[in-house]
């Protein structure tokens, strides 16, 4: 039987979210490492990654996530226009997603790359873009895409496609997908407290849309809705009966031990 899941890496998990365009290439390894032994498994892995430092400062600045503002600039930036920007953005992230698939490949997988921006148009869960090219359920290859910055059809010209949208695509529209894992940075999953607040204790195992949980939104870089539209796309995905969790990417293993049904520390999103 054909065993696929979809796993979000966080931009938060594999960028230093500080540091304009730089990648945690160590944590990459070993997340890819994880992905590796998945498919020795027989699991086919479809990846999505985040932006983290690679997009959100500079879609940020430029207001990207607004569409197309007519004489916005800033003097001393590198670009010159929004449209400009959105250029920047995008080879920003196909370099961040050259990492991944790097590191992939060393592992001997094969590796196909989907960039947004060149089968995706429009916003939200149900933007438009055909996911016939992520047919393939071999589980020596993975599929490869992330949050974009994508083309819109109306006055906006263009937008911010965020990953937990395209994760949320993958996995309902997507044959045999089993579980749909976000693999997030610091964070053992999602939690009553902040997380600089936080203790073992306050973690939530299990949650449903009436539990209240306390995120941390970077709202001066985040272009995207942070934890909450996480949890929104996780809750969608989960009434659909596939498995929805959240676990800490900085501990790769508990992926593993989740997809072989063995002991693992999280949040699972209820349907």
């Amino acid at each position: 039987m054909v065993r696929r899941i979809v796993v979000k890496f966080g931009g938060a998990l594999i960028t230093k979210k500080d540091e304009q365009s730089v990648a945690r290439i160590a944590i990459i390894r070993e997340l890819c490492s994880v992905v590796r032994s998945l498919t020795t498994d027989g699991v086919q892995v479809i990846i999505v990654h985040g932006a983290g430092s690679f997009g959100h400062l500079k879609a940020k600045r430029w207001r990207l996530n607004e569409g197309y503002i007519p004489n916005l600039s800033h003097p001393n930036d590198s670009c010159e226009s929004q449209v400009e920007a959105v250029y920047e953005v995008r080879r920003d992230m196909l370099r961040l997603n050259s990492f991944v698939v790097a590191e992939l490949e060393n592992l001997g997988l094969v590796v196909q790359s989907h960039p947004p921006h060149q089968w995706a148009v429009n916003l939200g869960p149900n933007f438009a873009g055909s996911l016939d090219r992520f047919s393939s359920t071999d589980p020596s290859t993975v599929h490869v895409t992330f949050g974009d910055v994508v083309d819109v059809e109306d006055d906006r010209k263009f937008g911010i496609l965020s990953g937990d949208d395209v994760v949320a695509r993958l996995s309902l529209e997507l044959p045999h997908v089993e579980s749909l894992i976000f693999a997030m940075g610091g964070v053992d999953g999602l939690l009553k407290v902040p997380p600089h607040l936080a203790t073992d204790a306050d973690l939530i195992e299990r949650w449903s849309p009436n539990v209240h949980y306390e995120g941390l939104h970077q709202s001066e870089i985040d272009v995207t809705g942070g934890i909450g539209l996480k949890m929104k796309r996780g809750h969608l995905v989960a009434q659909s009966g596939i498995g929805v969790y959240l676990v800490n990417g900085e501990h790769p293993a508990r992926i593993v031990a989740l997809v072989r049904k063995e002991p693992w520390r999280g949040t699972t999103i209820l349907p």
